[in-house]
């Protein structure tokens, strides 16, 4: 038997599915939000804090005596994605959906919250983190920033993420290097427009652009799980204006710099700024950064706890021998001083992958999540022994 009664567990479905109706993308999330805080309100949390880095909600459950502080993160954001579904719950927002199952992640928590309303922790404390702005890589950050955070921040916190591929309820654990940093790079290029007949007469960025499309996907080096692996994936390119008259006078290129640690991510950004420089000569260069995510890095001890809780429950592990290639922002709260570890559950064999337009969270992970996160702040706040 679970934490969770079976109305419970209904309850929680059926919100999980009215969240997917409703998707809200990073720094828009209000509306979900609202509904976060208002189901917190419901199950007596001791403290209820809005408007965290943006549209975040924590809530806090205090034990009885003193402890550590344990966070448990989710996050609040959707996708810019047009969701492909015949479901009677899928997205009503043209554009916009739940295709990461962010939706599924916030409706866990919950189910923590309703288990500890009603079992309040032995000592010390469990903050309930709803985070927006995941997906742009903006939020951890900014909730860390928010003049509020030194009465929230942890000694532990722990998150997961749901990952297609890998069986249903499987606990993915790895100590150290779990998700990669990365960063876009925006590169805008600016000469001097000409007739097309008198090419000679201007200067384009088209050399520039050629050279630079080859020169830094070239980047890239080892495979991941290397302590020097990086990856360089040029996706946008665009150059002058779509007629024949013209010599383009201005160019864009946008690169995503990916690597497993976050000293390769600065040397790859020195590379990266370096080439510009050389094959841009003669132009006027601007360089922007985008969605910047830090390296997650699972603390051993942490990893080590969910790894004993797993296993108490009857749940399958995974000890990954990899890290995953995409990025996460939940590394923040280790560069903070947590001992913080990401957890990746299976989400089914066969399921859809994340960020696919046909991905939906699969519902019966909601239950072995609840157990899973109840068991760590159990197995963290226990008593001492005497």
């Amino acid at each position: 038997m679970g934490v969770l009664s079976h109305p419970q567990i209904t309850y929680l479905t059926t919100l999980r599915q009215e969240l997917h109706r409703r998707p809200e993308i990073s720094g828009e999330e209000r509306q979900t939000a609202e509904r976060i805080a208002g189901e917190l309100q419901t199950l007596d949390a001791d403290q209820i804090w809005r408007g965290l880095g943006g549209h975040g909600v924590a809530a806090e459950f205090k034990g009885t005596g003193p402890g550590p502080t344990v966070l448990l993160r989710c996050e609040l954001d959707g996708l810019p994605i047009r969701e492909i579904s015949d479901k009677a719950y899928r997205s009503g927002i043209e554009g916009k959906g739940h295709l990461c199952g962010h939706d599924g992640h916030m409706v866990s928590m919950l189910g923590v919250g309703m288990h500890l309303c009603d079992h309040p922790p032995a000592r010390g404390r469990v903050i309930l983190l709803f985070q927006p702005a995941e997906e742009n890589g903006a939020g951890a950050q900014a909730v860390i920033d928010d003049p509020h955070w030194p009465e929230l921040r942890p000694d532990f916190a722990f998150a997961y993420h749901n990952v297609p591929g890998r069986p249903l309820g499987e606990v993915g654990l790895r100590p150290g290097p779990g998700n990669c940093a990365s960063r876009g790079m925006q590169v805008m290029l600016e000469g001097k427009s000409s007739h097309a007949a008198a090419p000679e007469d201007g200067v384009s960025p088209a050399g520039a652009m050629a050279a630079l499309m080859i020169a830094l996907p070239a980047l890239g080096h080892g495979q991941i799980g290397e302590d020097g692996y990086s990856l360089a994936t040029l996706t946008h390119a665009r150059l002058g204006e779509p007629t024949f008259g013209i010599a383009p006078a201005h160019g864009e290129l946008r690169v995503t710099l990916r690597s497993m640690t976050n000293a390769r991510m600065a040397t790859m950004m020195t590379q990266a700024q370096s080439l510009v420089r050389r094959h841009a000569e003669g132009l006027k260069v601007s360089i922007a950064w985008h969605d910047v995510f830090r390296a997650v890095v699972n603390d051993p001890e942490a990893t080590d706890i969910t790894r004993s809780v797993a296993l108490a429950l009857g749940l399958r592990t995974n000890e990954m021998a990899l890290p995953m290639r995409w990025s996460e922002d939940f590394g923040r709260f280790g560069d903070d001083g947590a001992q913080a570890a990401l957890l990746y559950i299976g989400a089914g064999e066969d399921h859809p992958q994340l960020h696919n337009p046909d991905y939906d969270f699969p519902d019966a992970l909601i239950p072995t999540v609840t157990d899973l996160f109840s068991g760590i702040v159990d197995a963290v706040l226990q008593p001492p022994s005497s």
